[in-house]
């Protein structure tokens, strides 16, 4: 399983563990990954994400799942995500249009 979110394409960074002495020595920082369930209200239907905590906390600022898919940069989500993305815009186009 990837260390990457599937919402904002968040990964793992490199940088230096600096000790007091001022030795640098690599490290890995890991994203905080959460495995949730969102909701979608345009499908009726809940989704199993693996996404980052800050993620978590921009869907609930921007609204719910619908909301950030469609504001959200479709490049750096997840294969699945988008598959969600595709359908919610064409669920919300055929609401629309009836």
């Amino acid at each position: 399983m990837s260390r990457r979110c599937e919402l904002t394409g968040i990964g793992p960074m490199v940088g230096n563990l600096v000790s007091h002495s001022n030795i640098k020595t690599k490290r890995r920082y890991l994203p905080n990954l959460q495995d949730v369930t969102l909701a979608s209200d345009a499908l009726n239907q809940a989704f199993r994400l693996r996404i980052a905590a800050a993620a978590l906390r921009t869907v609930d600022h921007v609204g719910g799942l619908d909301a950030f898919l469609l504001k959200a940069d479709e490049t750096k989500m997840s294969d699945r995500a988008r598959r969600i993305r595709r359908t919610v815009k064409a669920k919300l186009a055929e609401a629309a249009a009836a």
